[in-house]
């Protein structure tokens, strides 16, 4: 295959991604690790499934960033996953060490790639990624939308009976509690969920959505990566095949929405530049004021990122 995609951090939501990846038959595929052996078994372990599934994927594990070298995309999931009782902000001091090495050393082997961030926090990291490797923005997206409106549409099937293939369901920006669900612009078959669902069911709705997250790792003991992982996928096959596909995630902002100097979720165009454009939609007050807040969120966490890091 000539795509390429790199992976650095080999845990739960780093193999996942991988598998999910090699399914899709996009890219040959290298999974990074500090961890020795463990890329290694797990890459070996995927391409021996690959007989089975009938896909012609390369796949390697490595402890060393050479074996990224040429990539065309290189998606970080490297990172303390989140515990019970811990916000995604609680990571920031460890994850944003991991987060720089991981995007200067995967910067040396492949010049031109773009980045896709998924560890948390998810638009600070992204803020950082793109800031520490002197990236172009639309070289550098996090993914968060995808997932909270997956969960979200998952979670409005399981009230309706209706088939998830008939929600549409957007949720922009910051991705922690204070996301912002469109409940308005959100539909089933054409429906908006304001009119198809009673007020209260919609309200407990878009509460599970923005705690969906520590909702697993109340369970699990530990961040959730299937959904994750997915999603990843998803925006990684919109890049390579330059789908010019629509959907929301964390981009950074030069005015839209009246944000300046954030990566924050909205929806974007991905292609085979990366993030080709922003849209923005026409919000309500009260929309824009949940999205201030959540914007202020966002900005509070990249302070604190500002005074760790010189960036």
């Amino acid at each position: 295959m000539s795509a390429k995609i790199s992976i650095i951090g080999a845990g739960m939501t780093g193999a996942t991604t991988a598998h999910w990846l090699a399914e899709r038959e996009l890219a040959d595929l290298v999974l990074v690790d500090i961890v020795e052996g463990m890329p290694q078994g797990k890459a070996l372990d995927l391409l021996q499934c690959m007989p089975v599934i009938g896909k012609d994927v390369a796949i390697v594990g490595s402890n060393d960033y050479a074996a990224t070298k040429g990539s065309d995309i290189v998606i970080i999931t490297a990172g303390v996953p989140r515990k019970p009782g811990m916000s995604r902000e609680d990571l920031l001091t460890t994850n944003a060490q991991i987060v720089q090495t991981a995007t200067e050393n995967a910067l040396k082997e492949s010049p031109d790639a773009i980045f896709v961030i998924l560890t948390n926090p998810l638009d600070t990291m992204a803020y950082l990624s793109m800031k520490v490797g002197k990236l172009p923005p639309q070289r550098v997206v996090g993914q968060a939308g995808i997932l909270d409106s997956a969960r979200m549409r998952a979670f409005v099937a399981l009230e309706t009976g209706v088939s998830v293939e008939n929600i549409a369901c957007y949720v922009l920006g910051g991705h922690g509690d204070e996301m912002v669900p469109l409940t308005r612009h959100s539909n089933i078959a054409g429906i908006p969920l304001r009119d198809y669902l009673p007020a209260d069911k919609l309200a407990a709705i878009v509460e599970r959505t923005r705690k969906g997250g520590g909702e697993i790792v109340s369970l699990l003991k530990t961040s959730a990566y299937y959904a994750p992982a997915v999603a990843v996928a998803q925006m990684a096959e919109a890049i390579l095949k330059d789908k010019h596909l629509i959907v929301p995630a964390s981009a950074y902002l030069q005015g839209e929405y009246g944000l300046k100097d954030i990566f924050f979720g909205v929806p974007v165009q991905l292609g085979r530049s990366g993030v080709e454009r922003i849209i923005e939609y026409t919000l309500d007050a009260e929309e824009k004021a949940a999205l201030e807040k959540s914007a202020a969120a966002v900005k509070e966490s990249i302070q604190v990122l500002h005074n760790l890091v010189k960036i």
